[in-house]
């Protein structure tokens, strides 16, 4: 092991509970060990179960899987009334222990304003008839009690409903039954869900959400006296010496409902400051709690607690470090922590442990492969959330993320065997094959890795010198260096096993090639609008391949993905970007996170990067454009340079067939999820 991560494999204590290690497997959405969002209600989950027995042998230290709900999503069940589950779970814990690691649930006590209603169950909430009808199998009115009425982050249209006092009552005893039972079956201590990230408790301790005139509003304790009370039940019922965690936001990052404040913004905190959050840290710590697993952000600036690749590494360090200052109690700091920034970290007494989480999904071998030195071979996560975390939304819609995706969180995009062992898994091939996968990207390489580690013989045609494909040029910004690692890790991998790559080899004629089975993965070309002038604009992937030069004033036609990427990038040179978008909002495809989504908007609107939403592109100039907007008003915007990016269409080099198979973009335009995972459906089954 390298010598400058030595600190991180060094012991520490949560009261009277040592970690082996300083790595804390945070805790994510859908990994909760008692289910998530199970239409039969919650059960003891043995996929996630799995998940973290992997992890577990590779060397983590502190597991703390994703939030249990005190009371079933669906039918309304209390988990304390399901002592089957607690069975299986001393069970498990048994097998957790053999391998050294510890682990704590995570119980919370809802979302409040931040549950994320979906397209589906929005109308039914909004109708009285249909939301009555509805109550028995899913109370919207319980998953939206929040401390006072609020408009949901999800559907401006919702007002949640004020939280009783009966039932705040009813979640502390829920929290102090669910942490006896949790105890009882081995589990080494529990995580309160959270005054962190905007969820229910945090909305209470917050004056900007919490406009109650009872014992739990006003004051500065009243406000945190639901989170006060909470770990007093709980040691009450399990003992102090029982240790019991707190997710905590040091900040919330938020100008206003839905506005985040991104990184280097001047702004007005409305939610917890800093100069609170010293005294809420030492209140809390005084209360019970045993330990702070911390970062930053809310729903309302979701990418401080759920960073996308557009924010620095290491995001959270400098304030959660700074929070540690005022508690005597362990610190954990999470948000794109790299292995050797944290081990710094804690070797200096900055924080206590180091905080990782969608790193897991994306490598679980990744700990093991940093104390053999084998940096090179750690898959890394690249922050899409499009596996693991897809809420996505844009303006006039709620959470339009897939109702299968929903009830599938912490997926991984660019590893489909993570919590979906029963669906994507490796077996050698029934009969060997020679088999030809046409086009070097990234559903290519996929394609002939799996069909490689299932034995079948596997050429590899590439038109260029280069593996990669489009994903080259979307990787090709500066704040993708992930998505560099993850090109370079592939190509690494495609080396590990005997696949022929034949590169600089355009396949005209398939029936030459001799194969048993043919895989096509040949990708797309950009879409080309019939405006005049065309041909003076600038496409996405020349300007990303650096094929092409800008000027200074450049306008982006096309507000996707990859537009505002291209806007946010120009920005970052220190040019003067415009995007032009015929929709209502940037961003609009579904299963697209609202992290992402969120800090680009919200990046643009803080540094005035001119929007122009609802309008057409009807020329290209020497000089700039000229656009028509909603109103039909036409006006000419000036530029220096203009880029199209105005999608793309698939491009498959031949159509389907019986032994000729079509993955990736050439099927049908998606993202990195969508490639990878075709790339396992059609090589598992040949």
């Amino acid at each position: 092991m390298d010598q400058k991560y030595e600190a991180l494999f060094t012991p520490w204590k949560i009261r009277d509970v040592e970690i082996k290690n300083r790595i804390v497997l945070c805790p994510m959405g859908g990994t909760s060990l008692f289910g998530w969002f199970e239409l039969t209600g919650c059960k003891f989950d043995k996929e996630a179960a799995k998940f973290f027995l992997e992890r577990a042998k590779n060397n983590v230290g502190l597991i703390i899987p994703g939030i249990a709900p005190l009371r079933d999503t669906f039918w309304g069940k209390w988990l304390w009334q399901n002592p089957k589950m607690f069975e299986d779970l001393k069970e498990f814990m048994d097998e957790i222990h053999k391998t050294g690691a510890k682990l704590f649930i995570q119980l919370t006590a809802g979302m409040g304003r931040s549950w994320a209603i979906t397209e589906l169950i929005a109308p039914l909430h909004k109708n009285k008839f249909t939301r009555a009808i509805l109550k028995p199998v899913l109370d919207t009115n319980h998953e939206l009690a929040s401390p006072s009425p609020l408009p949901s982050r999800w559907d401006p249209e919702i007002t949640t409903p004020e939280m009783t006092k009966k039932q705040i009552h009813e979640i502390i005893e829920a929290f102090a039954k669910t942490a006896k039972l949790c105890k009882d079956a081995g589990v080494d201590g529990v995580e309160v869900h959270a005054v962190h990230e905007g969820y229910l408790l945090d909305q209470f301790t917050m004056e900007w959400t919490n406009k109650r005139t009872d014992e739990y509003g006003g004051s500065f304790e009243n406000r945190y006296r639901f989170p006060v009370e909470v770990v007093q039940a709980i040691k009450a019922a399990c003992g102090e010496d029982f240790p019991v965690s707190l997710r905590y936001s040091v900040q919330s990052k938020v100008k206003d409902f839905c506005v985040g404040a991104v990184p280097g913004e001047e702004y007005t905190e409305v939610g917890r400051n800093m100069e609170e959050s010293e005294k809420a840290a030492k209140y809390l710590q005084d209360a019970g709690y045993d330990m702070l697993n911390a970062d930053n952000g809310t729903y309302d600036s979701w990418y401080w607690a759920h960073p996308p690749m557009y924010m620095p590494q290491n995001c959270n360090l400098e304030d959660v470090a700074h929070i540690k200052k005022f508690v005597d109690i362990p610190v954990v700091c999470a948000g794109r922590m790299e292995p050797d920034v944290g081990a710094k970290a804690v070797a200096e007494g900055r924080i206590d442990g180091v905080g990782v989480a969608r790193q897991f999904l994306a490598d679980p071998q990744w700990i093991t492969k940093l104390l053999e030195e084998r940096l090179e071979d750690i898959r890394p996560c690249i922050c899409c959330h499009n596996g693991c975390f897809n809420f996505s939304k844009s303006k006039g819609h709620a959470n339009t993320q897939d109702l299968k995706d929903t009830m599938g969180l912490a997926r991984c995009a660019i590893n489909p065997e993570t919590m979906q062992s029963t669906k994507y898994y490796l077996t050698p091939a029934k009969k060997i094959k020679n088999i030809a996968v046409i086009g070097g990207g990234i559903g290519g390489m996929e394609s002939a890795l799996v069909c490689a580690k299932r034995g079948h013989k596997v050429t590899l045609y590439e038109k260029t010198d280069e593996l990669g494909g489009v994903f080259i040029a979307a990787a090709a910004p500066s704040f993708k260096e992930k998505d560099r690692d993850l090109i370079a890790w592939y190509r690494r991998e495609m080396t590990k096993y005997p696949i022929e790559v034949k590169l600089n080899t355009e396949v005209t004629d398939i029936n030459a090639l001799g194969a048993d089975e043919v895989i096509i993965a040949t990708g797309s070309t950009p879409n080309r609008i019939p405006v005049p002038g065309i041909d003076k604009g600038i496409q996405a992937i020349d300007f990303l391949r650096g094929r092409c030069e800008v000027g200074e004033n450049v306008t982006i036609i096309g507000g996707g993905l990859t537009g505002c990427e291209i806007a946010y990038e120009l920005y970052l040179q220190g040019k003067k970007p415009t995007i032009v978008e015929m929709l209502d909002d940037l961003i609009t495809t579904p299963g697209i996170c609202l992290a992402n989504t969120s800090f680009l908007r919200d990046f643009f609107a803080a540094n005035n990067v001119p929007v122009h939403l609802e309008t057409r592109l009807g020329e290209i100039h020497d000089d700039g454009v000229t656009v028509t907007d909603r109103d039909g008003k036409t006006f000419k915007i000036a530029a220096d340079s203009v880029i199209l990016s105005t999608g793309y269409r698939s491009a498959p080099l031949a159509a389907k067939g019986k032994h000729i198979h079509i993955v990736g973009d050439a099927s049908k335009v998606g993202n990195l999820r969508t490639v990878i995972w075709q790339a396992w459906d059609v090589a598992m089954k040949l």
